[in-house]
């Protein structure tokens, strides 16, 4: 929607129509999701220090959590601007607002991982909530019946969840990743029982659009952040030998993901809110292994020019297991359902178990995880084009 200067500066916040022609994503929501990015950056380097160190485990907890933060964030505000977006002087105030949380979330990640210090990250998920609420309360405001019970109850269900995640900060350490997890649960619960007797009006082409452009905005970053470790590796080590097949590995891998990922149109699934939850949240697999992808390069390339403190295996790890968990999400999520024979169902599984086993590769875990992935594009594009010359050979036939 965009803004005329003869319209109001304050309007409304009602519904949009689902079948709104033509509906694209807007210069605000760029805006919202490339600064959602930044704290995505800061989330993968504080991912790389803590593998690079030796705190594997650790340092995926933390990466989890405030990865959670992030994308719980980003994608409560993606469905509620499909539904109401009306792009008047408040609405984009409030956006910004949360905006502001997400860039509090990002300067507080480094301290969330190297001292257990959770909250500035606290602070910047609460206010992004806030504004959520605020956006909501204004739909109560502007709504009645069945859809301002619905705007209400997401209000005060995102309200009282803000309390439950004041765990973080008073319980000892030890219990942080229980609260985590219960609040983690009871947040995506809150959709759900709001939309149980009136479902919000979002757009499926819509939903689609930001979901992929955010997917390319995070594959970005992990190639910016694979391009800045090699070129720092070369400026400090001149070890073109070794970084070089990272550096081609890794960008097959990442090139694979993204065909992947939009060989197939996604939109005509979303037909209900059933399927859109479970589309929706499945995501944060989606993003969160596409951006460690990323984290992992760097680990890789950090101890292949001994930077770093782990052995060669973890750092390959590092890389294949979230290229496999990419993998296997993108197919349970959409891939499948477009997929016609077993041969097509099993080229993604089958894809992410041999990238798996690249990790014990040695030091070409990654160029072969990176041929595995391309050999998978291949396969799965000429099934396809087999397929089309079938189903194009049988009308003839029968005439």
């Amino acid at each position: 929607m965009t803004s005329s200067p003869t319209r109001s500066p304050l309007r409304r916040l009602t519904a949009r129509g689902r079948d709104e022609p033509h509906r694209v994503a807007s210069p605000l929501e760029l805006f919202f999701d490339l600064c959602f990015v930044v704290a995505i950056a800061q989330a993968g380097v504080a991912l790389v220090h803590a593998i690079a160190e030796g705190h594997a485990g650790e340092g995926i907890l933390n990466y989890a959590m405030v990865f959670f933060a992030i994308w719980w964030a980003w994608m409560n505000f993606t469905w509620f601007s499909s539904a109401y977006d009306n792009d008047d002087a408040l609405y984009r105030v409030v956006t910004l607002v949360q905006i502001a949380g997400v860039l509090v979330l990002a300067a507080g990640v480094s301290r969330a991982f190297e001292d257990h210090e959770f909250l500035a990250v606290l602070l910047g998920y609460v206010i992004m909530r806030l504004a959520l609420i605020a956006q909501w309360l204004r739909v109560a405001r502007s709504s009645e019946g069945a859809e301002r019970t619905m705007a209400l109850r997401y209000a005060f269900g995102v309200l009282l969840c803000q309390v439950g995640w004041l765990g973080l900060l008073v319980l000892p350490e030890g219990g942080r990743a229980w609260v985590f997890l219960v609040m983690a649960v009871l947040e995506m619960c809150v959709p759900p029982f709001a939309e149980r007797d009136h479902p919000t009006s979002w757009h499926p082409h819509h939903i689609a659009e930001r979901y992929g452009l955010f997917t390319i905005i995070v594959l970005g970053e992990t190639i910016a952040a694979a391009t800045v470790a090699v070129k720092s590796g070369l400026d400090e080590n001149d070890a073109l030998d070794e970084l070089l097949p990272i550096a081609m590995g890794g960008l097959l891998i990442i090139f694979a993901a993204w065909w992947i990922y939009f060989v197939v149109p996604i939109h005509g699934r979303l037909r209900s809110s059933k399927q859109a939850f479970l589309w929706g949240y499945g995501h944060y697999l989606v993003f969160a292994s596409a951006a460690a992808i990323g984290a992992g390069l760097e680990v890789v390339v950090e101890q292949a020019v001994g930077k770093a403190h782990v052995s060669t295996l973890a750092a390959s790890a590092a890389v294949t297991l979230p290229t496999a968990l990419y993998l296997l999400t993108v197919w349970g999520l959409h891939s499948r359902h477009f997929k016609v024979g077993i041969a097509q169902q099993l080229v993604l599984p089958v894809t992410a178990l041999l990238v798996i086993c690249c990790t014990f590769l040695g030091d070409w875990a990654v160029p072969a995880a990176g041929i595995v992935a391309t050999l998978a594009v291949v396969t799965g594009t000429t099934l396809t084009a087999r397929m089309a010359a079938r189903e194009r050979e049988e009308p003839v036939r029968a005439a």
